[in-house]
């Protein structure tokens, strides 16, 4: 009786298209925000000429499939791209060419395909090099439509830097991406969103993104709630103002802060690198 009942259930599958010995694997992907810190900011022994190998090391060890990367440098980005086997998007800020922070999109070629791809500044004219409302600098935001190469699943990657000192520039900047990812995202793929928003969790500038993208953070089945900007270490000063923003995703086990050390350096930027695993 037990072998007709496994027969006909054997049955059942093939005329679905299920096998018994091949279930159906949900597909992941990691993805990553850090902040490296300018290459010509004067931090004595935190300066990038000592910390470039640690950040070499934290991406080989931690093998994101996309970073999105803020304080970004013409030169760092070549220096990164040399010695890692990841490709890169992004233009920089100053001239949409190769000055200033490059709001830099890195990718592992051998998981993930950049399909398209694009820049533009958080102001009233996003279209060219421009400084918007009150804000101290000229912000951008990169965005990229990526291709899953394993399983063929298309998602969307956003990768901003708030302004430091602009208020308004912050609410406004914020809003003008969510205008653009309603825009440009009409098929509902998954979407990630990551920066340096340079606002905690709890400030009033993240408020549009409820019912819209949900915090990995608060999302993740196995979370770190600790700071992500370390001050180089002056615990008075640390603060949670690197998120990772998600949505159409359907569950995120682990959302992590990455305080490893690498290259003998306890601290590879200002900013710890934060790593989230999404599956689709």
């Amino acid at each position: 009786m037990r072998l007709k009942i496994l027969s006909a259930v054997m049955m059942l599958l093939a005329f679905s298209g299920l096998s018994a010995k091949e279930p159906v694997k949900p597909t992941s992907i990691t993805t990553m925000t850090f902040n490296i810190r300018y290459g010509t900011a004067d931090d004595g022994t935190n300066s990038w000429f000592y910390r470039a190998r640690g950040v070499i090391d934290m991406i080989n060890d931690q093998k994101p499939d996309i970073i999105g990367m803020q304080e970004v440098l013409h030169e760092q980005m070549a220096l990164l791209k040399d010695y890692l086997s990841y490709k890169c998007v992004g233009v920089g800020r100053e001239d949409g060419k190769k000055g200033g922070e490059h709001m830099c999109i890195f990718y592992n070629p051998k998981t993930v395909k950049i399909v398209k791809w694009g820049t533009y500044w958080l102001s009233e004219t996003p279209d060219k090099p421009s400084l918007g409302w009150d804000g101290a600098c000229k912000r951008t935001a990169t965005w990229a439509l990526v291709k899953h190469k394993d399983s063929g699943r298309l998602f969307y990657f956003v990768n901003t830097h708030l302004d430091h000192v602009g208020v308004q520039a912050r609410k406004n900047g914020l809003s003008l991406i969510l205008d653009n990812i309603g825009t440009m995202n009409k098929e509902g793929y998954p979407l990630i969103l990551s920066g340096d928003f340079n606002v905690t969790p709890d400030d009033e500038t993240l408020a549009p993104l409820a019912g819209k993208l949900r915090s990995a953070r608060d999302w993740a089945v196995k979370t770190d709630e600790g700071a992500t900007y370390n001050a180089w270490g002056h615990k008075d000063k640390e603060s949670v103002i690197d998120h990772i923003f998600v949505t159409g995703f359907s569950s995120c086990p682990l959302f992590e802060v990455i305080r490893k050390p690498y290259d003998d350096h306890k601290f590879i930027s200002d900013h710890h690198p934060v790593k989230a695993t999404l599956i689709f």
